[in-house]
């Protein structure tokens, strides 16, 4: 039983350490070909077009055609639940993810910044001033994703740190039921409020799944951990 102790006790610590680390980036990321590149908008000749999704009707009016590929460094899924969705009937939001590309893709000093989503808004910052000056912030985009397509909604729910996505659709403005708009940049320069681009997701694929191997030990210590809590509660206990 000591062993068995023992055994719980590593297993247990390795799985709480492991858990706050799970999302960490790793120094050496492998990207596929395309994450190298910018993004990709044409003029779209979309007309504007209505969209239901959870009994509400939506107009989505494009602007662009537009080919994202990059590696998540934060997310946030939206369920329609925070105050700000709720005011504007807004349920067409899925998910806002940041996505980097490029040489701030392929830094190795990636993983010193630290990433993060509010409830509109892609964060982040470092103490690393080398990390900083390898870290282009044209090279970064908070992307508000809108999909009416259930297929496209499970498939973004699968999504990971460290993933490599490339999403294809319509940059856009959308108005909900009862009137509250938001629009979309169109432009990669932009920065603060407004520098969001919202797409509405016409084709979305997982490229690259990330590998974490923090991720891992994770899973591996939750079963060594849940197999000598049964061993410890199913074995009798001798008294000393």
């Amino acid at each position: 039983m000591k062993l068995n102790t023992l055994l719980m006790t590593v297993s247990a610590l390795t799985t709480l350490v492991a858990f706050w680390q799970r999302d960490n980036l790793p120094a050496d990321i492998p990207l596929v070909a395309a994450a190298a590149n910018e993004p990709v908008q044409r003029r779209a000749r979309s007309a504007p077009f209505a969209v239901d999704w959870n009994n509400q009707s939506y107009t989505v009016e494009p602007q662009y055609d537009y080919d994202l590929t990059g590696l998540i460094v934060s997310f946030r899924h939206q369920d329609g639940n925070s105050r700000m969705h709720r005011r504007a009937n807004d349920q067409l939001n899925m998910l806002d993810v940041c996505v980097v590309w490029g040489e701030t893709a392929a830094s190795p000093l990636l993983n010193r910044i630290d990433f993060w989503n509010g409830v509109f808004t892609c964060n982040f910052q470092t103490r690393d001033s080398d990390a900083w000056a390898a870290f282009d912030i044209y090279q970064i985009s908070n992307n508000h994703l809108i999909s009416a397509d259930a297929s496209i909604r499970d498939a973004v729910s699968d999504i990971r740190i460290g993933d490599q996505i490339r999403v294809r659709g319509k940059l856009a403005s959308y108005v909900s039921p009862g009137g509250g708009r938001r629009g979309t940049s169109t432009t990669r320069t932009d920065t603060g409020n407004g520098a969001c681009e919202t797409i509405y997701v016409e084709q979305f694929q997982i490229l690259r799944a990330g590998v974490s191997l923090w991720r891992y030990a994770m899973y591996v210590a939750l079963g060594i951990l849940l197999l000598t809590l049964l061993r410890h509660f199913t074995t009798p206990h001798r008294p000393y």
